[in-house]
């Protein structure tokens, strides 16, 4: 039997994953081996693997489709993992769950805490947040993680590419770039959070932690850097939130910071400025 199984192995956090992972202990399964909506099928599964350890990095991310998807993006960020939440604590396996930074309503000035109540302004972080609550209730034996600004080789096939890739590319073709100034999240290397997940589930301490890169930016300062240490020569515009027609609401700040990393023996990941350079060096050089 495998020891750990990936959903949603085909997006950015899961193949990161799935690298780190020992091969022939790993069962990964992108969306299309198995819809997680498909719960007859997902027990099916997991009964027949009976895994130690189950990442569910599987979820419909596009925040602004979820205004209008509503009924889709509460079956698969919230029902499909509170019937996930039920089979793991069946099998006595451990739910490794992704969350988001969207639980947050921003009107806080310093980065997020795990203490922190959450209050979500949009469908997105509704969905996450009530996905939270099922696993809190149904498995003792999970890891809850909230990140913000994933970005990885990879790449979101439902974003089109992550922020990085689509910066990267407009910049390349000479397009202006207009970039939020009044939005601020911790921008987070899906590698650097797969690394410390795989770390962190051998510790069993169990319970919700933030995991993202060290510092903060605004989604406009981001950009500026993607730019810059790509070597381009490309302007990048600062806006604000109202001159981009968004169904969406998003909180204004969104950073994280953990105070249980410490606790589970993890130290805090590199500074998110560190990580980016990194990236862009493996994937421009």
């Amino acid at each position: 039997m495998p020891h750990f199984v990936v959903l949603g192995a085909g997006g950015q956090l899961g193949s990161e994953l799935v690298s780190l992972l020992p091969k022939e202990d790993t069962v990964a399964l992108t969306h299309e081996d198995l819809d997680i909506t498909d719960f007859s099928k997902v027990q099916a599964t997991l009964t027949v693997l009976r895994p130690h350890t189950v990442f569910n990095c599987a979820a419909f991310v596009r925040v602004d489709d979820a205004e209008e998807r509503v009924e889709e993006a509460w079956k698969v960020n919230a029902f499909a993992v509170l019937f996930l939440a039920k089979v793991c604590a069946e099998l006595g396996a451990t739910l490794v769950h992704i969350s988001t930074d969207y639980v947050f309503d921003g009107r806080k000035k310093s980065p997020y805490t795990e203490l922190d109540p959450p209050n979500p302004l949009n469908v997105y972080g509704a969905t996450k947040l009530m996905s939270e609550f099922f696993v809190r209730a149904y498995n003792p034996r999970h890891f809850i993680i909230r990140t913000a600004g994933l970005y990885g080789r990879k790449g979101s096939k439902a974003k089109g590419g992550s922020f990085v890739e689509r910066i990267l590319n407009k910049a390349k073709t000479g397009e202006l770039l207009k970039v939020v100034t009044d939005q601020v999240t911790s921008p987070t290397y899906a590698r650097d959070l797969a690394s410390h997940l795989v770390k962190l589930v051998e510790t069993e301490k169990f319970g919700l932690y933030h995991i993202a890169n060290r510092g903060y930016c605004s989604w406009h300062e981001f950009a500026s850097a993607i730019v810059q240490l790509a070597g381009l020569n490309a302007q990048v515009e600062p806006i604000t939130s109202d001159q981009i027609p968004l169904k969406a609401k998003r909180p204004s700040f969104s950073a994280l910071i953990s105070v249980r990393l410490l606790s589970a023996g993890l130290p805090p990941l590199r500074h998110w400025r560190e990580a980016l350079a990194e990236f862009l060096a493996e994937k421009l050089g």
